[in-house]
């Protein structure tokens, strides 16, 4: 029987009662389903998937029918809600496998079998657009009110080991039946039924080297049911566990937490730059105890090189990683370069292979062959993606590969999926659907973007816009609250991403906030340090950080205002420059520096003698590093003028002085914002498209030099100024 709530060791009981009794019964599936996703030892993001079928209005006869809703493709347990769900007709889809068994080109593997999925949208209930799951018939034929079907590690240690069918027996005590590895469809849901149609007293399935299934009459039952089926696998496998000997024991130590982040930071860029000959990458660092007791383990390379075992694993992390035979205590860093890279191309050449020996006559075109998952011994795991969400999924799944091993190990022997069946769900004609389906990425999808100076005005504008365009977004500044509160911004409007993994900084998503001050190199480095572990690498670079102060009648004092000025507005663009070089020349992919200078640097007047000559060195910076830094990587400037709005560099006050100065009406009651708003147009009257500047305005500037768009233009200022004629450059 299942165990009381608070007997369980491994897993979390997670439901209560008085939150489920009140609701309906879809709503109880999606509590379901975000309980058991919430426990990552359960299933992995957006793997399993969970069913109940209930009776509902018919909204054409009014009449009472029973309808299936499953967990749709592409969702995921833990944050699924109730239009993640698929709703249809349970008599049609019963009808369906009439239309099945009258198809000529029938059988496992076969095309009748795949055409059967697009079959489920012809049974949805009331219109329901949510595209149905690979594991609907599944959900369909076991004739059961609810059902779930789950990846846990503990269970598919049992379902990925040698003596699988004899231990399914052992450890569940007859409780769940054993089948044998298929692939997902409707072959493999009939095989299912025909198990529980024999068998009607077991409590759920055991699908080799894949996951289970279990089910109950209530949704309460099936959730502790699927808790059981887990806890009673990890109890076993800890009954079993090598303790120290795990993975053969150790062969390597880890290398301290300062000599790896000075090894990571020094080889994340080469590596992306080697990985992205086709594509660029972003990066998860994984170096928790867990993953470097594998890494530096005996058995480490031999069980790496078996790959995966679970589809949903192999479908990112690839059939296997690449494991570089690195020894942290005697190799060097160039030692490791050098087997990197030798790795490298010997993975290339067996992918290839492997490509070449199992692909049929319909088979997709190869994809890219580079891994996605990379393992140092003494460091960790790096995992690779299109994105930050991605990289994280990956890192996530072989984090539970990694698991899957251990617990198989203990107690049996890992096994995996043979090289046909593991590519015959990598180049799935309905994965390759899939991946076609999906939306064409942003521009800037795959590129980490810096932008020093994002806390407020044009920085935060800037760091917007490129987010807009799927940028990953640092957002640093020399006020980390104010770079937290444009970080938070970004993720409140477009999301963490999924998945649960990386380490430290690396668990970050696509924006996060960090502290510098350009003027200080030992700072501009840690915060380079700090993108390289949480992304993987660096793309372009946006500075808007920038000072404004008036000189006084006191010379003396004019002489720290020179040296504040020139130490922002100059140097501060160097230091940023000259750091970054060393990641773009590692890296070898091209780059994009933009700095942000100002039209004062070409307008001679009084009271800013400071700010305009520290701005028109700032433009010859620009030059210089264009010369320095080509060709790899553009530098370019926009030069703003009178931005009132948001910008630190128009405190009230100045706002005000400036108001009185021209004499511009105006109450000191007003609103700050008013007040800047009154200057704006004053200022606006002076271009010659008589409109105020704004932040946006900048940051579409700032976008567009970074964007691609101009791809061969560098060394160039672009004035943003609403057409001021006395800034023209002469």
């Amino acid at each position: 029987m299942p165990y009381q709530p608070d007997e369980y060791k491994h897993v979390k009981y997670l439901w209560e009662d008085e939150v489920a009794d009140k609701l309906d019964p879809v709503e109880n599936l999606v509590y379901r389903s975000n309980k058991l996703g919430e426990d990552q030892r359960i299933t992995n993001t957006g793997g399993g998937n969970t069913s109940a079928k209930l009776m509902e209005k018919d909204p054409l006869t009014g009449e009472e029918t029973e309808v299936l809703w499953v967990k749709g493709s592409g969702g995921d347990l833990r944050t699924s809600k109730k239009e993640n769900f698929s709703s249809l007709y349970q008599d049609k889809l019963n009808a369906l496998d009439g239309v099945y068994q009258d198809y000529s080109d029938k059988g496992y593997k076969s095309a009748g079998e795949d055409r059967m999925v697009g079959m489920f949208k012809h049974c949805n209930f009331c219109l329901n657009p949510r595209a149905s799951s690979i594991d609907t018939p599944l959900h369909s034929m076991i004739d059961e009110k609810h059902v779930d079907h789950l990846h846990p590690n503990a269970v598919i240690s049992v379902a990925s080991c040698k003596a699988q069918k004899e231990l399914t027996e052992v450890i569940w005590g007859g409780k769940l039946a054993y089948v044998p590895w298929m692939r997902p469809g409707w072959e493999a849901a009939k095989l299912c039924e025909d198990t529980y149609a024999a068998s009607p007293d077991i409590w759920g399935i055991l699908l080799g080297q894949h996951g289970h299934t279990n089910w109950s009459s209530e949704s309460k039952s099936c959730y502790e049911t699927s808790l059981w089926v887990i806890e009673t696998a990890a109890r076993y496998i800890e009954e079993h566990d090598k303790g120290e000997m795990t993975f053969g024991g150790q062969k390597y130590q880890s290398l301290d937490d300062a000599a790896r982040t000075d090894l990571l930071k020094d080889f994340l860029p080469v590596a992306r730059g080697l990985l992205s000959n086709k594509v660029k990458f972003i990066g998860t660092v994984q170096t928790d105890d867990a993953t470097l007791r594998f890494v530096n383990s005996v058995d480490a390379p031999s069980l790496a090189e078996l790959g995966t075992s679970c589809p949903d694993h192999f479908l990112r992390t690839k059939i296997k990683p690449l494991f570089v035979d690195f020894d942290p205590q005697n190799d060097d860093f160039d030692t490791l370069i050098t087997k990197f890279k030798a790795g490298l191309e010997k993975y290339r050449e067996d992918y290839t292979a492997y490509y070449e020996a199992c692909k049929r006559e319909d088979s997709p075109a190869m994809r890219d062959p580079s891994p996605t998952v990379v393992l140092i011994p003494g460091v960790g795991m790096i995992a690779w993606g299109k994105n930050k969400s991605e990289s994280r999924v990956t890192a996530e799944f072989y984090n539970c590969a990694i698991e899957v091993m251990r617990g198989a190990e203990a107690i049996s022997e890992y096994t995996a999926l043979p090289a046909q069946e593991a590519f015959d769900i990598e180049y799935w004609a309905l994965e390759e659907a899939k991946l076609q389906r999906m939306p064409a990425e942003a521009p800037l999808a795959r590129d980490v973007v810096v932008v020093i100076g994002a806390g407020d005005g044009i920085g935060k504008a800037t760091a917007h816009r490129v987010a807009k365009e799927g940028a990953h977004v640092v957002c640093a500044d020399l006020n980390l609250e104010n770079a937290q509160r444009t970080a938070k911004e970004l993720t409140d409007k477009y999301g963490q991403g999924i998945g649960v993994a990386g380490t430290g900084i690396s668990a970050c998503g696509p924006a996060v906030a960090l502290q510098a001050d350009i003027t200080k190199r030992e700072t501009v480095e840690e915060l380079f340090t700090q993108v390289l572990l949480a992304y993987g690498g660096l793309d372009k670079v946006i500075v808007t950080a920038g000072v404004f102060i008036a000189e006084g009648a006191d010379m003396a004092k004019n002489d720290q205002i020179f040296d504040l000025s020139f130490g922002v507005n100059v140097k501060g663009g160097y230091v940023v420059g000259s750091t970054a070089q060393k990641i773009w020349e590692a890296q070898g992919l091209k780059g994009a520096l933009v700095l942000t200078t100002s039209v004062n640097a070409a307008v001679s007047k009084k009271g800013s003698l400071a700010y305009d000559t520290s701005k028109a060195a700032a433009n010859h910076l620009v030059r210089e590093l264009a010369v320095t830094l080509s060709p790899l990587v553009n530098v370019n400037a926009l030069a703003p003028a009178t931005v009132v709005q948001g910008s630190n560099m128009f405190p009230r006050d100045r706002v005000i002085s400036s108001l009185t100065k021209y004499d511009i009406a105006h109450d000191e009651s007003e609103s700050t914002e008013e007040l800047r708003n009154k200057l704006a147009q004053f200022y606006a009257q002076r271009t010659l498209t008589k409109q105020p500047i704004t932040p946006d305005d900048q940051a579409e500037a700032a976008y567009l030099l970074v964007s691609g768009q101009l791809s061969k233009t560098t060394g160039q200022v672009i004035s943003v100024d609403g057409g001021l004629h006395e800034a023209f450059l002469r």
